[in-house]
């Protein structure tokens, strides 16, 4: 670009351009090469303009590296998931409150990991999307205890209502995780993903009645469920002889330990239920049991009411023949009498099955296996009774399992640590082969030295 109207003082060319090639801006000639004009920065620009100063320091506020990353890890765990684009938008939201607010900024950059996985899951409840702790946990190679504690932490300082997600709401999704549609797995093996969450809902409502799922952790349960609706739906010889081990290898699911377990404890309730199917002849089995599974949930009701007055009354009668046992002649009527009225059948009604003034209340005829028995402090206090979770056919598992208390040992008032000490004692406290070694060797050594002082 030429500047008009100038002259090469050198070779009186007008070939004079701008040379802003360097950080100040100078005119020179093109054909001999001398500056024509120098300090132009200190002037006015040649052609430029004036620029206020706001302008040239101006710099857009970019967001931080972590708090790009944590967004892309968010947008990454909402696709994995295959949740709604709204969904999606509500984590990134509640993502971005949760990192500018001040209880998390200063935390580590696995709190922040674990914070983008929380995030996704409020979203996912807030908008009935069914998620739980253990496949946000699963997801974020993170343990589940730490996940819950900073999910409920990011809820109470972000002043949000999450609504609690039931068990069986959250199956459907359980499900679809197993990869055992005709597309993944040979047509014996194949099941559509409809019936096995209908199976496996109704198989957990029966957990959950027999008091299975109190207390219990939800991800083993749904993995027993689905495993025993599986087998269930078509139990041919090709599923019955499939292991949990190699289901979950075949489904491409990762086992847990504790679902074994609640196999087992499921089977066991269908072996109870079973045994009350009145057209079955043979015995009832955890190996056999699978093939009555369709018949036992279509009447479980019945089923239920059913086994628990055989099992009362079979707790009747082995009370009454125990308390037949040849008494003394002349408290045998009396030790009877006492025994019928101690039974847990009369004891239950008494407490459950009458009001103030003796009569039966209406409406107790149908037995429910979660109605618990009670029991008074002060009876616990003076005589602690044994684990009425053995005498129940159903009771929670911490009843069943109960730990053993520690006995409260009496203390000892009128012990002031002067009294005399016996000898049989003082041997008591001798434990070790060697210890008794020492104190022989040195019962020989004050004998001789006895001796030898006589």
């Amino acid at each position: 670009m030429s500047a008009a109207g100038m002259r090469c003082p050198a070779c009186g060319s007008t070939n004079i351009v701008d040379d802003d090639l360097y950080s100040q801006a100078q005119l020179v000639c093109v054909d001999c090469g001398s500056v024509v004009s120098e300090g132009v920065l200190a002037n006015d620009p040649v052609g430029g303009s004036d620029v206020s100063f706001s302008r040239t320091t101006a710099v857009a506020k970019r967001p931080c590296t972590n708090l790009i990353k944590g967004q892309q890890r968010v947008k990454a765990i909402c696709r994995i998931l295959m949740v709604n684009r709204e969904i999606e938008d509500l984590s990134q939201t509640y993502y971005k409150m949760a990192y500018e607010h001040k209880a998390f900024l200063k935390v580590s950059l696995q709190k922040k990991e674990i914070l983008t996985g929380c995030c996704v899951l409020l979203s996912c409840r807030q908008l009935n999307w069914p998620i739980t702790v253990g496949t946000i946990s699963c997801l974020l190679d993170a343990d589940s205890m730490a996940v819950g504690a900073i999910y409920q932490e990011m809820v109470k300082n972000l002043s949000i209502e999450a609504p609690i997600i039931n068990v069986t709401d959250v199956i459907e999704a359980h499900c679809h995780e197993y990869k055992i549609s005709s597309l993944d797995v040979p047509e014996e093996l194949a099941e559509n993903s409809r019936d096995l969450t209908k199976r496996a809902v109704a198989l957990v409502e029966l957990a959950a009645d027999s008091w299975i799922v109190t207390g219990r952790k939800p991800i083993p349960i749904m993995m027993a469920a689905t495993y025993l609706a599986w087998q269930s739906l078509k139990p041919n010889k090709h599923r019955l002889k499939f292991s949990l081990d190699k289901f979950c290898q075949v489904a491409k699911v990762k086992k847990l330990k504790s679902a074994m377990k609640r196999v087992a404890e499921i089977k066991e309730v269908l072996c109870k239920l079973g045994k009350e199917i009145p057209w079955v002849r043979e015995t009832v089995t955890p190996d056999n049991v699978i093939q009555l599974v369709e018949c036992i949930l279509q009447n479980r009701y019945a089923l239920l009411r059913r086994a628990m007055r055989t099992h009362e009354d079979a707790l009747l009668e082995e009370s009454q023949a125990s308390c037949a046992e040849a008494p003394p002649e002349g408290t045998a009527s009396s030790q009877i009498s006492e025994c019928a009225d101690q039974t847990p059948i009369t004891s239950f009604v008494k407490q459950n099955g009458s009001n103030s003034d003796g009569k039966e209340k209406p409406g107790d005829v149908d037995y429910n296996p979660r109605v618990l028995p009670e029991h008074s402090d002060t009876q616990e206090s003076q005589n602690p009774p044994p684990n009425w979770g053995k005498r129940v056919l159903f009771a929670p598992p911490c009843v069943i399992n109960a730990k053993k208390r520690r006995a409260v040992q009496p203390e000892h008032t009128d012990v002031t640590g002067d009294e005399e000490i016996s000898d049989s004692e003082i041997d008591s406290y001798i434990r070790t082969p060697q210890e008794a070694r020492d104190f022989a060797l040195m019962q020989h050594m004050l004998s001789l030295s006895d001796s030898a002082k006589s």
